[in-house]
């Protein structure tokens, strides 16, 4: 267990991080799961810029790797285009 009191602080913090963090995750990837799921064009565009910016917060705060990130929008905009 950790000894000061800056510790203690960390060990808190760090988990309401991780609970932020997962949260957050979980809720794109059951975005991206919803978008690919979509089967009309018109709901797809809808759906797809809100999707992209939830794919860039989390690059952005690190939860996720850039690269992966970009990945991730280049296949779902390849998908709708190909509806």
């Amino acid at each position: 267990m950790a000894n000061h009191k800056s510790a203690i602080k960390r060990i808190r913090s760090n988990e309401k991080r991780r609970v932020l963090n997962k949260y957050q995750h979980k809720t794109t990837r059951n975005a991206i799961k919803a978008l690919r799921e979509t089967s009309k064009k018109s709901e797809a565009v809808k759906l797809l810029p809100t999707v992209i910016k939830m794919i860039d917060k989390l690059a952005k705060k690190n939860v996720i790797h850039d690269n992966k990130a970009s990945n991730l929008k280049s296949g779902l905009q390849v998908l709708v285009n190909g509806l």
